[in-house]
């Protein structure tokens, strides 16, 4: 006889993959429409049920999920199957630089006929996606779990500082004025295996704080490491056997280790470096499961799931500061128009795209039309913030056992994740960022005061004050989970 404590897992996957179709790749300053196929984007699900208590778990090999898209799809999976609540549906990215966007990210980009449109690939994610939620549902099964962690050298801080107190993303290491990186790295692999009621492995949640971005500067549709990693894993374990992958707190991370300039390290722009790491990560996902005998439990403990609407406090920008926007504004455009500098701009790309052997990323970030841009955002969040002082977000907590799991919808910087596990009341925890939305970047105290690219107000919504605030309400939902 069932009880409410028995527990269930069903796993599902889709091809969301535009076949035939030529796309728009999300993520860069400059527009990139597909050339090729470098591998297939998919759908992985996974729907933990303890009792009349359910949690879905969705993972899509995009660069992010507006929150408006996650509730068009919690509200479909809500009506197609009622017993889902809405409210414990996280919707997460992989992070990849080569799928079609799922809204525009900028404004500038000229339209292009031949790609598919945003509402387009929205209409065939939700499709796909319900198709594998359906499979979830049917092939819920009395489950088994342990949680693991092991180690893979995959991500590394990709912000450059220099003896004048400034940032670059992607910043040259070889200059005289080097002063190392900004921030750490995290090698840690949190994996946590499913088995059947014969302790058989049937998926694992990968959780890694890299993004999935070795190809991000191509013009191939890709999945990137992530998706390789779960072809490697099906060959190790079976055919049926599932992979949910996790992006972990990375808003600074990067697969390239730029301190040693590209030395003796294989290529982290192109295929080949695809393999390197999905070849690491499958190696630690293979080591992890060793480490299972003995530990799975068939009744792993408590299911549950919270969710948190905060408003962060929107990261300001001074009237000093929006006064130097305005004059620095006026300047650039008498120099050269917005129109002008982004045509010169992607000039400047494509010249760089065919130097021999130059890594990527192949855009200057100090370039003309991006100090343009750099400026106007500057003037418009100084004219907004009084009104709009503050980001609503969704943040999900969810217990199983003494694991938690714990989402932002930030390209959250490394140590607001570190402090999430560190404080955590849980004896594994979770960070999976880019979930049930997209709200930029969230950099740290040190990544503001330097600037660059992922470190100013353009790059997103919040600041580290709100960081602290996300990271507190976080651990303090985690603590009320576990009763501490």
């Amino acid at each position: 006889m069932k009880t409410d404590d028995d527990f269930s897992a069903g796993w599902g996957e889709a091809d969301i993959t535009p076949h035939g179709r030529q796309v728009e790749l999300a993520g860069q300053y400059y527009q990139r429409l597909s050339t090729g196929m470098h591998s297939s984007l998919h759908a992985v699900t996974l729907l933990l049920s303890q009792g009349r208590r359910h949690s879905l778990f969705i993972t899509l090999d995009v660069a992010g999920v507006p929150a408006e898209f996650v509730q068009r799809l919690q509200g479909a999976i809500h009506q197609a199957i009622p017993e889902i609540p809405a409210a414990n549906i996280i919707v997460s990215a992989i992070h990849t630089h080569n799928a079609p966007g799922l809204a525009p990210v900028v404004d500038w980009y000229p339209a292009d006929s031949r790609a598919i449109g945003v509402m387009e690939f929205q209409d065939l994610v939700e499709t796909r996606v319900l198709a594998a939620v359906r499979d979830a549902w049917a092939a819920r099964q009395p489950a088994g779990v342990a949680h693991v962690l092991d180690f893979a050298r995959l991500g590394h801080c990709r912000r450059a500082v220099y003896a004048d107190g400034s940032a670059e993303m992607y910043g040259r290491t070889d200059r005289d004025d080097f002063m190392g990186m900004e921030g750490g790295e995290d090698s840690g692999v949190d994996l946590v295996f499913f088995f059947d009621a014969g302790r058989r492995p049937t998926g694992v949640i990968v959780n890694v704080a890299c993004p999935s971005q070795v190809m991000e500067a191509t013009y191939e549709v890709s999945s990137d490491y992530m998706g390789a990693t779960r072809e490697k894993l099906k060959k190790a374990f079976g055919a049926g056997f599932v992979t949910l992958c996790q992006i972990s707190a990375a808003g600074c991370q990067s697969p390239r280790d730029l301190a040693r300039n590209y030395k003796g390290e294989p290529d982290f722009w192109h295929a080949a470096g695809v393999d390197v790491l999905a070849e690491r990560l499958s190696d630690a996902v293979r080591r992890g499961y060793a480490k299972t005998a003995g530990h799975v439990s068939m009744t792993p403990g408590p299911l549950q799931h919270q969710t948190l609407a905060l408003r962060l406090p929107k990261r300001r920008a001074s009237y000093a500061e929006y006064l130097a926007a305005r004059r620095e504004m006026a300047r650039l455009e008498t120099v050269r128009d917005s129109a002008a500098a982004y045509r010169d701009f992607c000039a400047e790309v494509r010249r760089n795209e065919q130097i021999p052997g130059r890594p990527g990323p192949y855009d200057d970030k100090l370039h003309h039309f991006v100090l343009i841009r750099n400026q106007e955002a500057i003037m418009k969040r100084h004219q907004t913030q009084m009104a709009e002082p503050e980001q609503a977000v969704e943040v999900q907590v969810v217990r199983l056992g003494d694991l938690a799991f714990a989402t932002n919808p930030f390209e959250l910087y490394l140590e607001f994740g570190q402090r999430i596990k560190a404080r955590s009341a849980a004896a594994q925890t979770l960070v999976i960022q880019l979930a049930n939305g997209c709200h930029g970047y969230l950099p740290s105290a040190r990544g503001e005061a330097l600037g660059g690219y992922g470190g100013m107000i353009i790059n997103g919504t919040v600041g580290a004050d709100g960081g602290r605030l996300l990271v507190d309400e976080t651990v303090a939902a985690i603590g009320k989970l576990f009763g501490s």
